[in-house]
């Protein structure tokens, strides 16, 4: 059986007598022994142990015997209390770090930027970056991975289901590649604002406006070492954040849903998409449609949009804000 129980401070022993005293109204030492396939001593300790934290009493008028305390009195109580100290160990974290970074600014300012050399060490940073992330994230994502794929960072998708806030431009020729287009889909489905443009000068993640990493090498091959900058709060990083920012004002937003738009879901994504200009058939390839169905979707946005040109749909899907 999995041992799920440790948050509340439980050892696998003590589960599993723990488990067994909710289902039976009350059970002897021997017999508890008997039905985890124990010795009597390690079932004695385990019952001692559960005795000592209160989630198991005597029987009144039979010390022999042996009840379990209800769960949701026993167990809530403990798991409080450890929530409250992983709270605390986390202040105390987070105020050693400020420490730590003060300090070792004042010691060397190298310290300010790690350089990281393999894939490996990348890939892991990028994920235990976003594991870390609490309030938001920004991404430049430029085509041709170098660490991981846009559908191997199930990161992100954690950090987007448990409330951490995405922004991320994408590169023209990234959104060609196979199943990017259902990714993104999928990552604006759950809260991310992503915006598109033909092309970008570097890829980078930065994580609460205080940690960033840059790859310092943008294309590699085979001869080529990877190399990737681990940047703490300093001007570079205001720098690449300002330079989000002024990318993410020229970008075109890639939408499923907008309150302004009389368009539905499919019709505003394919209108995004060609926007930020995905050729028909990469459209109609990546999301399993008919290069006919794309076709007459087009004919439909051009129609209500009383355009005769892609140019001119663009310039009414602008300006009337359906984007």
């Amino acid at each position: 059986m999995r041992h799920v129980l440790s948050a509340a401070g439980l050892g696998a022993e003590e589960e599993a007598a723990y488990r067994l005293l909710v289902r039976t109204t009350e059970v002897e030492p021997d017999a508890l022994a008997e039905e985890l396939g124990v010795t009597a001593e390690v079932a004695r300790r385990a019952l001692g142990s559960l005795l000592a934290k209160g989630l198991a009493r005597a029987v009144p008028g039979d010390p022999g015997r042996f009840t379990a305390v209800a769960p949701d009195v026993a167990l809530a109580a403990r798991l409080h209390r450890r929530q409250a100290e992983v709270d605390r160990a986390r202040q105390a974290m987070e105020q050693l770090t400020g420490e730590y970074l003060a300090h070792a600014r004042r010691r060397e300012a190298a310290q300010l930027i790690e350089v990281i050399t393999s894939r490996t060490a990348l890939r892991e940073q990028l994920r235990l970056l976003q594991d870390g992330a609490r309030h938001e994230v920004l991404s430049l994502c430029r085509a041709g991975h170098v660490a991981m794929t846009s559908q191997e960072n199930t990161e992100e998708f954690a950090a987007l289901r448990r409330g951490v806030g995405y922004r991320v431009i994408y590169e023209g020729a990234l959104l060609e590649e196979p199943g990017m287009l259902v990714n993104l889909a999928e990552g604006i489905a759950l809260g991310e604002q992503a915006r598109a443009l033909p092309a970008l000068p570097v890829r980078m993640i930065i994580a609460d406006g205080g940690l960033g990493v840059l790859p310092l090498i943008q294309h590699t091959d085979g001869l080529t070492q990877l190399t990737a900058a681990l940047i703490r709060p300093s001007s570079l990083l205001d720098a690449l954040k300002a330079l989000f920012e002024s990318l993410w004002e020229r970008a075109t937003p890639v939408s499923l849903t907008n309150p302004g738009s009389p368009l539905d879901a499919d019709h505003l994504y394919l209108l995004s998409l060609l926007v930020a200009g995905v050729p028909d058939k990469s459209i109609a390839t990546q999301l399993k449609i008919s290069h006919r169905t794309v076709q007459r979707r087009i004919a439909y946005l051009m129609e209500r949009a009383g355009a005769q040109t892609r140019m001119q749909l663009a310039w009414h899907a602008a300006r009337e804000n359906w984007l």
